[in-house]
């Protein structure tokens, strides 16, 4: 009976282990939701339709200031990730206040490009590198 009962226990404590492993340690829920934000401004910006930016100015600051405020994930190095998540805050506000004063397509679409790679550089260069 007690060899059943080890076998179970090591059984379980495997499958635990094996679970907590699977989650990617750099899933980072709150860049999620910005990427969301940023794709369906950003990519019509690309081909000169800035009314989903215009419409999305203020969700994709609130996004940016709420990834800024989250805890930077094991995936990442919080020294290089903070400073550049402060950039796009500040970049994401520029948009935000550009958009609320009326500013030229053209110049909303340069202010978009910029934080789109604000966005690239946090999503790739801020990302420890991997040591499997």
């Amino acid at each position: 009976m007690k060899k059943v009962q080890w076998a179970l226990l090591l059984f379980y404590l495997t499958s635990f282990t094996m679970a907590a492993y699977s989650q990617p340690a750099d899933t980072w829920k709150e860049m999620e939701g910005f990427h969301t934000v940023m794709s369906t401004t950003f990519h019509p910006a690309e081909e000169n339709n800035l009314q989903p930016l215009k419409e999305k100015a203020a969700a994709l600051l609130a996004a940016a200031k709420a990834w800024k405020k989250s805890t930077v994930p094991q995936g990442y190095n919080a020294a290089l990730t903070k400073p550049v998540l402060k950039r796009l805050v500040k970049q994401c506000s520029i948009i935000n206040t550009a958009v609320n004063e009326r500013n030229s397509d053209a110049e909303l679409k340069k202010l978009i490009t910029e934080a789109h790679e604000i966005f690239h550089e946090l999503k790739e260069k801020c990302k420890k590198p991997d040591t499997d």
